[in-house]
């Protein structure tokens, strides 16, 4: 049976770093440097072979989120100081162990 998650809240913690919180009440961390090198667009990854285009030297560490949105009731979409807006972070995703740094 597929969980759903949904987000209660959500908030940067400092510079770096996104809080989230869960509707399970689960509190997770997120360091922003690390989201926008595992971004899963097609423009990062290959669809066909799901090989990643690219690199995380091409991803400056002081890369951070200057927008968050909503993308219907599963994913965050965010948009970074780099120009970079087409990542879509599904929730699922998002509660993977290795995409969290609590």
């Amino acid at each position: 049976m597929e969980k759903f998650y949904s987000v209660r809240e959500i908030w940067q913690k400092d510079a770096s770093t996104l809080g989230i919180v869960w509707s399970d009440g689960l509190e997770s961390s997120y360091d922003v440097v690390m989201l926008r090198r595992r971004c899963p667009c097609a423009a990062c990854v290959d669809e066909m072979t799901g090989k990643r285009l690219l690199s995380a030297s091409q991803v400056k560490d002081s890369v951070r989120p200057v927008a968050i949105n909503s993308v219907g009731r599963y994913a965050l979409n965010i948009e970074f100081n780099d120009g970079h807006k087409t990542g879509i972070y599904s929730f699922e995703s998002l509660r993977k162990p290795e995409m969290n740094h609590s």
